[in-house]
C-alpha cells in the first residue's frame, strides 16, 4: 500500500498476476481456421460489402456450422464481364463455406428427432407439441421406451445402433461398449489427446492438416509433430516420414480419410500400409472418418477399422456430414480393437469422459431412428450434389494462371491446390493473395498457412453450381489482373 501524492489516500500498489499466457496456444490461435478467415475477410470494402449483403449472400468458403434456410442458398444473379470489383460490387462468393447440402430442413433427421421427441420423456412435454408433426411422417416410428440418465459414454441404444451401423464395413462385430459417444468430433479429438497423454508422450499428424490435434495436444502438454501428405501421391502418407518422426514416445498417429482438406481417399493397399507401419513402430491410430462414404472417384471408402487386428484404432466419426446434420453436436469415438489392446494397456477412456460433457439427451435418442431409417436414396443424392460440383471445381480450375490442382478429388467437400507465386506480381504469398481476392473480388478461399501449408490454398466445392462457377470466375480473373508479363 502507498499514499497518493495528491489526497493522501492509501491505494494498492498494481502487482503481477500469476498468469502468464502460453505462447504456442497464441500462436497456434492466430493460424485456426476461423481467425484466419477473419483477417481474409477483414480487408474488405464495408461499403462494397454492405452492396453485396443487401442483394444476398452466396456462400462458398467458410465451413458452415449450422444449417440454414433454403433462401439463404439462393443462387445470385450472375455478374458477367470482367469488370473490376469496386465498379461492379458483386455479391460475396465464399469458397470456403459448405452451405450447399445445408440448404434446407433434412426431412429425414427431423423425423427421427421428432419420432424421439413425440414419446418418452426424452424431453419436456413442449418439444413433443414442437416435434408432432413427425408423427404423421411414414416410415418413423414412435420411441415408446423411458428414456435412462445417459451415463458418461452415452445412451445405450445410441451406442449399440453405432456399433452396429460400423460393424457393417468390417470383418468383426464392434459392441456398445466400443462406443463412446461426444458432443461432435472436436471433443472426440480433445479427449483422445487428453487420455494419450503422458510427460514427454508426442503425436504424429498429418501436414496440410488442421490445428485442432496440436492445439489439443499442447493443452494436455504432449507434442505434435507433423508428417508429410505427398500430393504427387494422390495425398498419401510419407510411410519414410512417419517412421523417421517417430521414437519410443510416440503414441498414436492421425489419418484423416476421406481427406480433409485435400479431397483425396485411401486405398486399401495404402491402409494397409499405414497399419503395418503403426504396429512395427507400436503405435495406435486414430482415424478421423468424419467424411466417412462421401466419395464420389473410382475409390471407395474403406474405415481404418479394417485393419484393427493389425494396429488397434481409434475411429472418430460424427452425424454432421453424411447426414447433414451439423447443428446436432454428435460425434464418436470407436474403439476397433478385436486384440484386446486397449485392454491390456488401461486405455481409460471411460474415466475421462466422466469430467466431459455429454451430447444432447434427446439427440441421442433420435439415433437409432436416423441410422436405420434414413434411406439409400438420400445418402446418393448426397454424393450426386457433390459429384456434379467437384467435377465443376476441377475443370474450372485448369484453366487458372498460377493454380496447379495436383489431383482431381475423390471424397469430402474440399481440395487443395497449388499457388505459383512467382507467376504473380506484387503478390507476397498465399496469405496476401487471400486478403486481396476478398478486398477486390469479394471471393473468399483459406490461405493454406491455415493447415500447415504455404502458398496453397483450401477451396470448398460444396456450394451450388452458379455461385462456385462465378467465383471461380472471379479468381480466373484476379490471376490474370496480377498476372507477370511475359519477358
Amino acid at each position: 500500500m502507498e499514499k497518493s501524492a495528491s489526497n493522501g489516500v492509501a491505494t494498492a500498489v498494481p502487482a503481477p498476476w500469476n498468469f502468464a499466457p502460453n505462447e504456442t496456444l497464441l500462436g497456434l490461435t492466430a493460424l485456426l481456421v476461423r481467425a484466419v478467415l477473419a483477417r481474409v475477410k477483414a480487408g474488405m470494402d464495408c461499403r462494397t460489402r454492405g452492396a453485396a449483403a443487401r442483394r444476398g449472400t452466396s456462400r462458398l468458403g467458410e465451413a458452415n456450422k449450422q444449417s440454414t434456410g433454403s433462401a439463404a442458398c439462393a443462387p445470385p444473379p450472375r455478374t458477367e464481364g470482367r469488370v473490376h470489383a469496386a465498379q461492379r460490387q458483386p455479391n460475396l462468393v465464399d469458397l470456403d463455406d459448405m452451405c450447399l447440402l445445408c440448404c434446407d430442413v433434412r426431412l429425414h433427421a427431423w423425423a427421427a428427432w421428432g419420432a424421439c421427441a413425440s414419446s418418452g420423456p426424452f424431453v419436456e412435454s413442449w418439444w413433443r407439441d414442437a416435434f408432432r408433426v413427425c408423427q404423421c411422417i411414414p416410415g418413423i416410428p414412435c420411441v415408446s421406451a423411458t428414456a435412462p440418465t445417459p451415463l458418461a459414454f452415452g445412451l445405450e441404444p445410441a451406442q449399440r445402433s453405432i456399433a452396429q451401423y460400423l460393424s457393417r464395413d468390417l470383418p468383426y462385430t464392434l459392441s456398445p461398449d466400443d462406443v463412446y459417444l461426444t458432443s461432435r468430433c472436436a471433443q472426440a479429438i480433445e479427449i483422445i489427446c487428453s487420455v494419450l497423454a503422458r510427460p514427454g508422450a508426442n503425436i504424429l499428424v498429418p501436414r496440410p492438416g488442421y490445428l485442432f490435434y496440436e492445439a489439443h495436444a499442447v493443452f494436455s502438454v504432449m507434442e505434435a509433430r507433423y508428417f508429410d501428405l505427398l500430393p504427387e501421391k494422390d495425398w498419401e502418407v510419407d510411410i519414410d516420414g512417419v517412421q523417421a518422426l517417430a521414437d519410443k514416445n510416440t503414441v498414436a498417429m492421425v489419418i484423416v480419410n476421406p481427406g480433409n482438406p485435400c479431397g483425396n481417399v485411401y486405398t486399401y493397399e495404402h491402409l494397409a500400409k499405414v497399419a503395418d507401419t503403426a504396429r512395427k513402430l507400436v503405435i495406435f491410430v486414430i482415424a478421423d472418418e468424419v467424411y466417412a462414404h462421401l466419395t464420389f472417384g473410382e475409390r471407395k471408402f474403406v474405415p481404418m477399422g479394417v485393419f484393427g487386428a493389425v494396429a488397434p484404432v481409434f475411429t472418430l466419426g460424427s452425424i454432421s456430414k453424411k447426414w447433414v446434420v451439423p447443428g446436432w453436436r454428435l460425434g464418436w469415438i470407436v474403439t476397433n480393437d478385436p486384440n484386446g489392446v486397449f485392454q491390456m494397456t488401461k486405455w481409460a477412456a471411460s474415466r475421462d469422459l466422466d469430467i466431459s460433457s455429454d451430447p444432447p439427451t434427446f439427440v441421442q435418442g433420435a439415433i437409432p431412428n436416423l441410422l436405420d431409417y434414413t434411406k439409400e436414396e438420400f445418402f446418393q443424392k448426397t454424393i450426386k450434389i457433390i459429384k456434379e460440383s467437384a467435377d465443376i471445381c476441377w475443370e474450372q480450375l485448369k484453366g487458372i494462371n498460377a493454380i496447379t490442382c495436383p489431383s482431381k478429388p475423390e471424397g469430402s467437400m474440399f481440395v487443395m491446390v497449388k499457388l505459383d507465386i512467382s507467376c504473380l506480381s506484387d503478390i507476397k504469398d498465399d496469405m496476401d493473395f487471400c486478403c486481396r481476392l476478398a478486398k477486390e473480388e469479394l471471393v473468399v478461399v483459406l490461405p493454406g498457412c491455415a493447415v500447415g501449408y504455404k502458398d496453397w490454398l483450401r477451396i470448398t466445392f460444396a456450394i451450388d453450381p452458379s455461385s462456385l462457377e462465378d467465383g471461380l470466375h472471379r479468381l480466373k480473373s484476379f490471376c490474370l489482373r496480377y498476372k507477370k508479363p511475359t519477358k
